[in-house]
């Protein structure tokens, strides 16, 4: 299994966690009414999503897809490591910026939010790239 492969599976499993944690978070708000972690379900939403079926996709798509070429069998090394980085980068200021933004609404919050969707969609992106020649006809 390729390096960047075992990174992308091994970091959705953290975000899984990470995301399961919240839930349990978000069930105790509810029972216990605690309403400071009320920005907490966006969060939880894109742990899920992005942090761990994203990212495990992306892992997977990686190391199974046909080959790019004898030289480059997975594409662009470099590109899967930029997608890395910039889906997990996206992904941390997101779920830094989206229950600030929902307790105290602010201008620096939501431009971070802006940014991280911007640093998120480049993480698409170079996945795009990277992975595009390698679904073709036999």
């Amino acid at each position: 299994m390729p390096t960047p492969t075992r990174w992308f599976i091994k970091t959705s499993f953290v975000y899984l966690a990470l995301a399961l944690i919240a839930g349990l978070l978000l069930a105790a708000r509810s029972l216990f009414g605690l309403t400071a972690l009320g920005g907490l379900f966006p969060v939880y939403i894109h742990l899920l999503v992005f942090g761990w079926l994203t990212q495990l996709v992306f892992g997977v798509v990686y190391w199974m897809f046909p080959k790019y070429s004898a030289e480059k069998p997975r594409g662009s090394e470099t590109l899967g490591w930029w997608t890395y980085a910039l889906l997990n980068v996206g992904l941390a200021l997101r779920a830094i910026a989206e229950p600030v933004q929902s307790v105290h609404p602010n201008p620096f919050a939501g431009w971070t939010l802006v940014v991280s969707a911007a640093i998120q969609f480049c993480a698409g992106l170079t996945f795009v790239l990277n992975s595009w020649n390698r679904v073709r006809e036999k």
